[in-house]
């Protein structure tokens, strides 16, 4: 039998030099979205809010939107404007002087990002509250570990924080700590910003 011969479209000479369309660049919102995280200020302090900027800077990403304020019978309010089904969330909290208020608002925050699907909750979190009460004195109680337990039961999987005040305190937890040291950068930021290096004690 004679073989068929495929005949294909003859191209010109602008077809053949045609050069693909160049889509448009993705919104750092898009790009948190399709890479699966998304980042949230957990209050509205000037120094938790700066710190969630400069961090979703650097990942070139935009900040969570959600709501965090107090109502007149001083109760907390936290409202999440946007989905978050799916994706892993990053709460920044740092901990001003009103230490209770900001565990509440972590708290809850967590508990609203869990309700709404989040697939996973971290927390980062530079200076961990109660942690200087993290063992037995007289007839008082370990506040830490009662902190870690209620965590845990908001929704939180992971928590990222800096110099706790004992090592131990890690195994207060059910999930993951990070545990980060400060000084190597508190070391590179002096001996970057000062002129006289030989005053260093290491």
């Amino acid at each position: 039998m004679p073989r068929k011969l495929l005949l294909l479209p003859q191209l010109s000479a602008c077809s053949a030099l045609r050069v693909p369309r160049a889509r448009p660049a993705a919104s750092p919102a898009m790009n948190a979205a399709r890479t699966g995280y998304r980042v949230f200020s957990a209050n509205s302090t000037a120094a938790c809010t700066e710190l969630a900027k400069r961090i979703t800077e650097r990942l070139g990403a935009e900040l969570g939107k959600s709501v965090v304020y107090q109502e007149t019978n001083g109760e907390t309010r936290v409202e999440i404007k946007e989905s978050v089904r799916g994706q892993d969330i990053f709460i920044i909290q740092t901990i001003p002087r009103d230490v209770n208020t900001a565990v509440m608002e972590l708290l809850i925050m967590a508990y609203a990002l869990k309700t709404a699907c989040a697939r996973n909750i971290i927390g980062v979190i530079p200076y961990f509250p109660y942690s200087k009460q993290s063992k037995m004195r007289k007839r008082g109680s370990i506040v830490c570990k009662l902190l870690a337990s209620m965590l845990a039961k908001a929704g939180l999987t992971h928590i990222i924080t800096m110099d706790l005040h004992q090592k131990e305190i890690q195994g207060f937890f059910c999930f993951p700590v990070d545990n980060l040291r400060a000084s190597p950068f508190l070391l590179q930021y002096i001996q970057e910003e000062t002129e006289s290096p030989r005053w260093f004690v290491h």
